[in-house]
């Protein structure tokens, strides 16, 4: 019992230090690891890259392959660019090994003590964040030290130790040993973590670790397989490739590369168990990227194959979000990145609105009317869906500049569905016109086109204000709604005078004023996007 409570305690603070850590690199991160995902090409030697440096960053390839899933998912990432950050992701973990495997024990109070006095003292927030990665460091190494010492009176039993060495001469049984731990403890860096205690005390040679952690890669794959469950059938194939991939580097290296392996471990490292396992694990991931990745292709066709494709399959139409899915959210600054994504695609699927009702005043068509009807269901269901996900991510461990963004975006996606109830408006002034044969008159419907065109270009700079953080366009947008605003008093001055001089009637009049003030409020809300902008709270670089 006092070796399963140390192994236990251990363990929660391996996980714990190794997920602060974690979370300390990504803040520290931030914007920098949305541009290393950007850099994702059809190029699969940029996507192994990417997934290495990425993984390293988060310090789990759990999480980066769930990422990898949700992306897929989402459509905005492939099979082949997808094939390519998976591999990645499994050189990636192999720094956790490292570190653990390295005789470090002495720098666990040193960065805990100099970490807690930063965190406790500083008030600024990178301080703060390498506070945490330091805290993170030296929790993982004293959980470390916590299993170290409760498997130490393991050596005294005979039964165990036998149990571990024969897994030398029964492979099967230590891959499926292996397996069981990592899909158990959702972390192929736990798991290794627990093998070098184990070998660190003399309770293990290579020869029977290796089945182990050959085992271990293949239960890494668990979290992703779990992940996809419910999602698309992309997603899924991602899952099944990064399964592949794993279960043929095991059965390439079990068979064939074992012995070659545990040669060059032992010539690099002699006597030091532990740190002969941390080698294995870093090679097996290298050599059988470099073994595999000529045949990515022939991986993403047999993913193909056990996931096949369907009628239908490829019609995005019925999709209401695009950018963004709850996997994401492993990764908080890529989740932000994409967040943003979908709320200026929410702006665009408003402006479609707006200028479909337009269409229906000046044309009479019922069909553009139905268009902008439409657009509004959609623009409201996405609002539905953007604000909750934003909830989630506020949950996330963001830094505080991330942290503003994610509340500027909840007043932004208001805006904007805001935005959409006017379009609406217009839509349903458009259709009493059409219903009742109204017209107005020339001057008047020069007019509103011109005022219509000032608001959409108004409205058209803060998307991309906000699409580039460009703070210029968004000040021009301030100064264009001022124009917007001298128009409408234009266009209410000129109306009152054709009613004085009853060139139109009153119940046109009533829709007209109705239709100017529904679009000056509309580059009201471009005014508040456009200043989110100008105070720094939605940066999209």
């Amino acid at each position: 019992m006092d070796i399963a409570i140390g192994i236990m305690g251990g363990l929660g603070l391996f996980l714990y230090g190794m997920n602060l850590m974690g979370d300390g690199l990504q803040k520290s991160a931030g914007s920098k690891l949305k541009r290393i995902i950007e850099l994702l090409t059809s190029n699969v030697i940029m996507g192994v890259l990417v997934g290495m440096v990425v993984t390293m960053v988060i310090q789990s390839s759990s999480a980066t392959t769930v990422m990898v899933v949700g992306f897929v998912n989402a459509g905005i990432m492939s099979l082949p660019q997808a094939i390519g950050v998976i591999m990645g992701a499994n050189i990636g973990t192999t720094i956790t090994a490292q570190l653990v495997s390295l005789d470090v024990d002495f720098l666990a109070p040193v960065a805990l003590g100099i970490g807690i006095v930063i965190y406790m003292f500083s008030n600024k927030p990178k301080h703060k964040h390498i506070a945490e990665i330091l805290i993170g460091f030296g929790i993982l190494f004293t959980g470390m030290d916590f299993m170290k010492d409760a498997v130490k009176p393991l050596a005294g039993y005979q039964g165990f130790t036998d149990m571990l060495l024969s897994f030398g001469h029964h492979p099967i049984l230590g891959v499926l040993m292996g397996f069981a731990i990592t899909a158990i403890v959702q972390s192929s860096s736990a798991s290794m973590g627990m093998l070098i205690a184990l070998a660190s005390q003399g309770l293990i040679p290579i020869t029977a670790a290796l089945p182990i952690l050959y085992g271990e890669n293949i239960g890494t794959c668990v979290t992703s397989l779990i992940s996809s469950i419910g999602a698309s059938r992309n997603a899924r194939r991602a899952a099944i490739m990064h399964l592949t991939f794993n279960v043929l580097g095991s059965v390439i290296f079990m068979f064939i590369l074992s012995k070659p392996i545990i040669a060059i471990v032992t010539a690099i490292d002699p006597t030091d168990a532990a740190r002969q396992i941390a080698n294995a694990h870093t090679l097996f991931n290298i050599i059988n990227v470099i073994i595999l990745l000529p045949f990515n292709k022939l991986i993403v066709k047999l993913a193909l194959k056990l996931v096949p494709e369907t009628k239908g399959e490829q019609d995005d139409d019925s999709k209401v979000v695009k950018y963004i899915d709850d996997r994401m959210i492993e990764t908080p600054s890529i989740a932000l990145a994409n967040i943003v994504k979908e709320t200026l695609r929410m702006g665009e699927k408003s402006k479609e609105s707006l200028n479909a009702a337009m269409d229906g005043i000046v044309d009479k068509s019922k069909e553009k009317i139905e268009l902008s009807f439409k657009r509004e269901k959609l623009i409201n269901e996405l609002q539905k869906l953007i604000l909750n996900y934003l909830l989630k991510l506020s949950k996330a461990s963001l830094n505080e500049d991330s942290r503003d963004t994610v509340d500027a975006l909840f007043n932004t996606v208001n805006d904007i569905e805001r935005i959409g109830d006017h379009a609406e408006n217009i839509a349903e002034l458009a259709q009493d016109i059409a219903d009742s044969e109204m017209s107005f008159s020339d001057v008047g419907i020069g007019e509103l086109k011109d005022m219509y065109n000032k608001v959409v270009s108004t409205y058209t700079y803060a998307l991309e204000a906000m699409r580039t953080s460009n703070v210029e366009l968004a000040c021009k947008v301030i100064k264009m709604e001022e124009q917007v605003d001298m128009m409408e008093k234009s266009c209410r001055s000129n109306h009152m005078n054709r009613l004085n001089s009853s060139s139109c009637s009153i119940e046109s009049g009533v829709i007209y004023l109705d239709i100017i003030s529904n679009l000056e409020r509309v580059s009201d809300h471009a005014v508040n996007i456009a200043q989110q902008v100008i105070a720094g709270r939605i940066v999209n670089k």
